[in-house]
């Protein structure tokens, strides 16, 4: 019985672990230039790929009515808040790593290719943007 117990909470405890070393969750970012928190953002997984949306704007500007009127897609015209910013990102044969996919800054409409590392045991996510041989990374903290 004593195993059998113990063998559960090895199995639930090794569970929890591997769901925090994933980009699934929500997220908190940063401004680069401010060190204010922009936005919450909820990253999911559909078919293995990640889809993150914009849950809410943290800015302190922020309108709640903004809408992405630098996007030139289909989400031009579209509500910041809902809004799609990250589209496709498999995670990496045997590597901790989401490659693959775009982000969208809103801000500027510009699209980038992205990859996603959780780190400090999935407390925090480096998400990297590059556009052409130029990237930059940010690192977001989880919200939940």
């Amino acid at each position: 019985m004593k195993s059998t117990l113990a063998a559960i909470v090895l199995a639930a405890t090794s569970v929890m672990a591997t769901a925090q070393t994933t980009p699934v969750g929500l997220w908190r970012n940063v401004d680069d230039k401010t060190g204010e928190a922009k936005a919450e953002i909820r990253i999911g997984e559909t078919n293995g790929a990640l889809i993150g949306r914009i849950e809410k704007s943290l800015k302190k500007d922020a309108k709640p009515d903004a809408i992405c009127d630098e996007c030139s897609d289909d989400r031009k015209g579209k509500p910041i808040t809902g809004l799609d910013i990250i589209r496709g990102g498999k995670k990496a044969e045997g590597k901790d790593v989401w490659e693959g996919g775009k982000i969208l800054d809103p801000e500027n409409g510009k699209e980038y290719r992205a990859s996603f590392t959780p780190i400090d045991g999935g407390k925090k996510l480096e998400v990297r943007g590059y556009l052409g041989p130029f990237w930059r990374t940010q690192t977001w903290n989880r919200a939940q």
